[in-house]
């Protein structure tokens, strides 16, 4: 058994990143870049007006000026700005030679037909400069970032409709044991369906990768062996839930030996999940981990998630907060570091809700995060600031 800091640090020190492909910008949403993407042109890439107003020369702001054109977004300026001129000027066009100002529309006065006054007493040049948010062949986004739609706009701004990403990883999902049956089943005496192979399913698509379900195997070593040997082939990265601990039937960690895998952790020093195992094989990954489904969520979170992004080039760091305890939080038992689900009180402290343990998913639903209680940490006061992992 090792500490979850040690397990992480050894999973991740395993990843290799995946090949790249060039995907269409409308199905870039989720993907890691896999090279820079540099900028084709200034932006601006001319100087233009931050609103609707009037552009001029401040020093004339005083006097009375005369409308010399319209311009509107997408036209260039026929006629340059003089002394006691302006042009009005719609938001984003081009600023007309001449002019080093724009006053807000709503400061303009029209005298008679053709000229306005300034009534304002002073102005900034609301002008958004040529080049100021990015020159041409500086790099707009970096390599490793995860395409977000910001980054599609930025993307779109700069010309890379067809942005070079690395591969989605193929993750193979098995799930073991006999006391299961599939969702749409009713459970006999002594069984209960399967959740933990669809909640894995659903946390892999939502980081961005290509699930694969390879369905039940029973607690023989043929449907283990056999439904490995599958995922294996056609996977970068198996999930087997159930199967790892140390019963009669945990025949899990003894079958991924037997196909190659070299198991290097069969034990983590936490609550819930201690059963989880990592090992690596020819161009194959492997997660064994346990049946109860918090631990299986959790694991995958906090162990399976950070590596599957790795694997693809990207850092995933997820948000935390700092925030006070509303209310005394006692742990079960202190032989090891324990994560429990936590919600956040109207005022923003934090409160641990109703947990039975490692079954009890319905707990997730209602939580806002996770925290950690440290080894030997018997009791947390109100008041102590906590480390929140959002869910």
């Amino acid at each position: 058994m090792i500490p979850f800091d040690q397990a992480f640090n050894l999973v991740m020190s395993h990843a290799r990143m995946l090949d790249s492909e060039t995907v269409a910008i409308s199905e870039s949403l989720g993907r890691i870049l896999a090279e820079d993407v540099r900028s084709d042109m200034d932006m601006p890439p001319f100087d233009k007006s931050a609103m609707d107003g009037y552009a001029c020369r401040r020093a004339d702001l005083g006097h009375e000026l005369e409308i010399v054109e319209v311009i509107q977004a997408g036209k260039p300026p026929l006629k340059a700005v003089g002394e006691r001129q302006c042009a009005k000027i719609m938001t984003g066009a081009m600023l007309p030679e001449g002019a080093d100002c724009v006053f807000m529309i709503e400061y303009a006065q029209e005298i008679r037909r053709g000229v306005v006054r300034f009534t304002g007493s002073t102005t900034h040049d609301n002008i958004c400069r040529k080049s100021e948010d990015i020159r041409a062949g500086d790099i707009a986004l970096r390599r490793g970032a995860r395409i977000a739609p910001q980054h599609v706009a930025v993307l779109a701004t700069v010309g890379c409709i067809h942005p070079r990403v690395y591969r989605k990883v193929r993750v193979g999902i098995i799930a073991t044991g006999d006391e299961l049956v599939e969702p749409d089943q009713r459970p006999g005496p002594s069984q209960i369906r399967t959740s933990n192979s669809h909640q894995l399913r659903a946390q892999a698509l939502a980081a961005d990768t290509a699930p694969a379900y390879y369905g039940i195997a029973r607690d023989t070593r043929d449907a283990i062996d056999g439904a490995m040997k599958r995922a294996m082939a056609e996977n970068d990265v198996i999930l087997l839930s159930g199967g790892v601990s140390k019963g009669d039937y945990d025949l899990v960690p003894d079958i991924m030996t037997a196909n190659g895998i070299e198991i290097l952790f069969d034990s983590i020093a936490m609550k819930p999940g201690k059963p989880t195992t990592f090992g690596v094989g020819p161009g194959v990954y492997c997660f064994g981990l346990p049946g109860n489904p918090v631990s299986t969520f959790i694991q995958f979170e906090i162990l399976v998630k950070p590596f599957l992004y790795r694997l693809m080039g990207h850092d995933y760091r997820p948000p935390y907060s700092l925030r006070p305890l509303a209310s005394p939080i006692k742990a079960k038992g202190t032989d090891r570091e324990t994560w429990l689900p936590v919600k956040f009180a109207a005022d923003g402290r934090v409160e641990a809700g109703a947990y039975h343990g490692s079954a009890h998913i319905n707990a997730l639903c209602d939580a806002d995060g996770l925290i950690v209680l440290p080894a030997g940490a018997g009791v947390l006061e109100e008041g102590t600031l906590v480390r929140v992992r959002p869910l």
